[in-house]
């Protein structure tokens, strides 16, 4: 008699990478390409908040976002509103991923783990520890250089960095 094999099916594991990204640094971009190292799939996906005043739009965050992820191909650009569990269900999320820079971040982070483990108890939350060259990185102080005509490349990808020195007036400027 032939013994029939199950062939068991893969299930992909799939996170969510959630976030305002206004804009993108290579602080996330370094959380993302760790994150794509533990999960087959990763959504990136940004968050609308029409509490937060955002110096990009949400189109033209996810332009941007779709620019740089492009040699990605683990990695969607999504938007949401809502609750991100609400949204981590929806895409099939079985994680939720944050990145932590400092002591202060966990604090935070470590309050909305509690909230979305009560929201939806199968869904849980991966901290990723910001990587030293980024723990002082953040979005504020990417937006105040650039204000002033000046970007880095050691602090977002170049497609992040044409766009604001876009917005602030410095389109002619050389990278």
């Amino acid at each position: 008699m032939k013994e029939e094999r199950r062939e068991e099916k893969k299930v992909k594991k799939i996170a969510l990478y959630p976030g305002s990204f206004d804009p993108f640094t290579n602080g996330h971009l370094d959380i993302v390409d760790r994150a794509c190292e533990i999960f087959d799939e990763l959504v990136l996906a940004i968050a609308h908040n029409s509490k937060k005043t955002t110096l990009f739009s949400l189109e033209e965050r996810r332009e941007i976002l779709e620019e740089v992820m492009s040699d990605r191909p683990r990695v969607r650009v999504a938007e949401f509103e809502g609750l991100t569990t609400t949204y981590a269900r929806t895409v099939g999320a079985t994680a939720i991923v944050r990145g932590i820079r400092a002591v202060t971040d966990f604090d935070y982070e470590y309050a909305i783990y509690q909230v979305n483990r009560d929201l939806e108890p199968e869904i849980d939350t991966v901290f990723l520890l910001a990587s030293r060259d980024y723990s002082f990185l953040s979005s504020t102080i990417i937006k105040e250089v650039a204000r002033y005509g000046k970007t880095f490349p050691e602090y977002a990808p170049d497609a992040v960095n044409r766009a604001l020195l876009r917005k602030f007036g410095y389109g002619n400027l050389d990278l």
